[in-house]
């Protein structure tokens, strides 16, 4: 092999025997050099703790390089390996008595083809790349996978392709019967599903290029589609594929849908076709994605003069995003805070990383726009957000824009509830007060024991947060509980404002019936009804990628609606961090998504009843004094493996603790028969947490950073 094609720690081969996976990895000479010792290891993702030493042998020398052969045996320990779900190949340095971890990287994304059932768990097990280049390992339900490997596109715009798919247990276990199958086709404008014949085809070929695949020869498909007829060409029309596999088990008819198809071929042909239809001149492109590898096709009007201007933005976004112009930025962000005078008067907000106008912040503006006349107030807003405060009587200016730089390059105050980027360096003029935004119940920063977020590990993570917060000079606490975990959590020593949350005093002097009704028919919702407010907290190991978090539904909304539909509505608030949007439209009526509404402060004012989980949202509702019903259906996972509570959530919760649907309608009809009165154990709650909250916090948090401030400089002046 050419020495140009080998990488440092770069899978070149995998295989698989009896069970036993067989990887071959090239690990660069110069790597090794200075090294006490090493080990190849796989770790579980979601506990870096938890990781098993792989046995080894160097088998060749390729010139700079050494071949090594790392096997992985899932036949033993594999119920652990199940249940830990993701684990992740790593060669593990000794290098002065200290351990360094190091990904091993792969690439290609038919490594699926290595799966193994175990039919006892209804589980699989498959290698496969993550969308960073890494090699892992992944045990999950049975999956279908299916990939295009050929395409071609005629005049006609008629795309033929062929392909492979596999299905683990229709090969593995005995009783599974292979059927037909069918090409699924959907768009992003309508929702017609297009369904399309295939055809069986040998691939022989492909159990041999995959040595102990366990693959048989009927594996592969063909067909054609045509996605030009009866076009519309108004909008861009994008195009994703699945397989749809018809099978029988044990004599009974079975369909199944694959995971979104992927393909590893489209390397040689052109991106993009100009065609005619109807006298029309029409653009198609074909591309995989870059990370994924999915299959995306795309029709739409070909227009010169666009693909001109949308060839200039993709570049101007490329580079936008480079490493150098982040690296310049932050030159440019540290010379132009040491030169540019202060402006003292001038406050720079932020809330939920520019993306809502909320929170803490926003009290403390509206109370500083009514009270501190003289100073000037502008808001930091994420590019996407800029339509959304466009509607806001504020002013604001883009995220990392030029302006922004100036901005808050002179800014004597920052007040922000969570992070600015780690790289962003903090002028010595400026005061940086840090709201937060929450009484915590899960354990926070240096109290974690793990950190399952993607992107990141548990040192990292702790490292990163103690420098942002070593950035802080301000921050506020809503009682004394607060106070102390936030000192020590943080190992944050300077000054603390025990005040109570601003953004609670709308829930103190907006909580009467005129304001109530009004809001009510701001959001037309009936007068009739009472409302229950979900809103549950994110789960650090469920996301998409870094950044973006998931959340898989388990309250029965149909139940609910069966049970309680004549006298309640349920209004949806979903954690910031959650990203993708709830499809209600079954539950039209009963159901209500408000997760994008820039402040959940309203939805406490007119909701009855709260339920929520480990959210720190009930610490903020219990000011209204309303029932709080807890759907903790996960409490033992997340309690022990997740985060962990600062206290005995399950003793000292103010309201009912229920794992399902069915206890909690039982919940709410004994509060909708009985009328509620606030529990002893409430009261305790009450007095701990909410003792501060009088609707005058926000008067307390301006007046001690800006009249504290003030007082140094007149100290400075004498």
């Amino acid at each position: 092999m050419q020495n140009s094609l080998l990488k440092n720690r770069k899978i070149i081969s995998v295989r698989l025997d009896k069970d036993v996976y067989c990887i071959e990895v090239v690990i660069k000479q110069t790597y090794l050099e200075g090294v006490e010792d090493f080990f190849f290891v796989i770790t579980n993702r979601y506990n870096e703790d938890n990781s098993m030493y792989l046995d080894f042998v160097k088998k060749d020398q390729l010139n700079d390089f050494d071949l090594f052969e790392i096997m992985v045996p899932f036949s033993s320990d594999i119920e652990k390996l199940v249940e830990g779900e993701i684990w992740d190949l790593h060669i593990l340095r000794i290098l002065d008595n200290n351990e360094v971890k190091s990904r091993i990287k792969s690439k290609g994304h038919e490594l699926n083809l290595y799966s193994i059932v175990q039919e006892d768990l209804e589980k699989m097990v498959y290698p496969y790349t993550t969308k960073k280049g890494n090699f892992s390992f992944c045990a999950s339900d049975y999956k279908l996978f299916s990939m295009f490997d050929e395409l071609h596109v005629k005049k006609d715009g008629t795309i033929q392709f062929s392909g492979y798919f596999n299905y683990p247990p229709l090969f593995q276990i005995n009783g599974y019967e292979f059927g037909q199958m069918t090409l699924l086709v959907k768009d992003n404008l309508t929702e017609n599903e297009r369904m399309v014949p295939l055809k069986s085809v040998n691939r022989a070929e492909q159990g041999k290029k995959y040595i102990g695949s366990k693959l048989p020869e009927n594996i592969g498909f063909q067909g054609e589609v045509n996605l030009l007829e009866e076009l519309e060409l108004e909008q861009v029309k994008h195009f994703s594929f699945y397989m749809v596999l018809d099978y029988k088990i044990n004599g009974v008819q079975k369909q199944l849908l694959s995971l979104r198809m992927k393909c590893n071929s489209v390397q040689g042909l052109p991106v993009r076709y100009i065609l005619k239809v109807k006298d029309k001149k029409v653009q198609l492109r074909i591309k995989s994605t870059k990370v994924s590898e999915y299959l995306s096709l795309s029709v739409s009007r070909y227009n010169l003069k666009a693909e001109v201007v949308q060839g200039i933005k993709k570049r101007w976004v490329k580079i936008r995003r480079s490493k150098r112009l982040i690296s310049w930025y932050k030159a440019a962000f540290t010379v132009i805070g040491m030169l540019v005078p202060t402006n003292k008067k001038l406050v720079v907000f932020e809330s939920y990383h520019g993306k809502q106008y909320s929170d803490s912040p926003r009290a403390i503006c509206e109370y500083m726009k009514e009270h501190c006349l003289d100073y000037k107030l502008i808001w930091s807003v994420n590019r996407a957000s800029m339509n959304y405060f466009a509607q806001k009587d504020v002013e604001y200016v883009r995220r990392f824009s030029i302006r922004w730089l100036l901005i808050m390059t002179r800014a004597k105050y920052w007040v922000n509830n969570v992070r600015f980027p780690l790289w962003l360096p903090k002028p010595k003029h400026t005061i940086y007060v840090q709201t937060w935004h929450g009484t915590p119940l899960k354990r926070l920063a240096m109290d974690m024991d793990a950190v399952h977020m993607p992107g990141t590990n548990t040192s990292k993570y702790k490292a990163n947060f103690l420098k942002e917060a070593g950035n802080w000079d301000y921050l506020v606490s809503p009682n004394a509980y607060s106070t102390e975990i936030f000192q020590r959590a943080f190992q944050f020593n300077k000054n603390v404002i025990e005040s109570g949350y601003p953004r609670n005093d709308f829930l103190k002097n907006s909580n009467n019936e005129e304001t109530i009704n009004n809001l009510k028919r701001k959001f037309n919702l009936p007068l009739d009804k009472k409302i229950i407010l979900y809103a549950p907290t994110w789960r650090d190991n469920q996301f998409y990628r870094k950044g973006k978090y998931k959340f898989n539904l388990e309250l029965d909304l149909m139940r609910m609606r069966e049970e309680l539909g004549d006298s309640y509505i349920t209004i949806m608030r979903m954690h910031y961090l959650v990203s993708q949007n709830m499809d209600l439209t079954e539950f039209e009526g009963f159901a209500y998504d408000f997760s994008h509404l820039e402040d959940i402060r309203e939805l406490y004012v007119i909701s009855d009843i709260l339920i929520t989980d480990y959210s720190s949202v009930f610490f903020d509702y219990a000011n209204l004094r309303r029932p709080i019903i807890f759907f903790t259906y996960d409490l033992e996972d997340y309690r022990d493996n997740l985060r962990g509570f600062y206290f005995d959530f399950e003793e000292k919760a103010p309201g009912l603790l229920t794992k399902t649907t069915e206890e909690l309608i039982a919940g709410v009809k004994d509060i909708q028969s009985k009328q509620f009165k606030v529990s002893e154990r409430f009261e305790e709650f009450y007095e701990k947490f909410c003792y501060l909250e009088c609707g005058q916090s926000t008067k307390r948090v301006v007046e001690a950073f800006v009249q504290t401030e003030k007082v140094t400089m007149d100290v400075e002046r004498e």
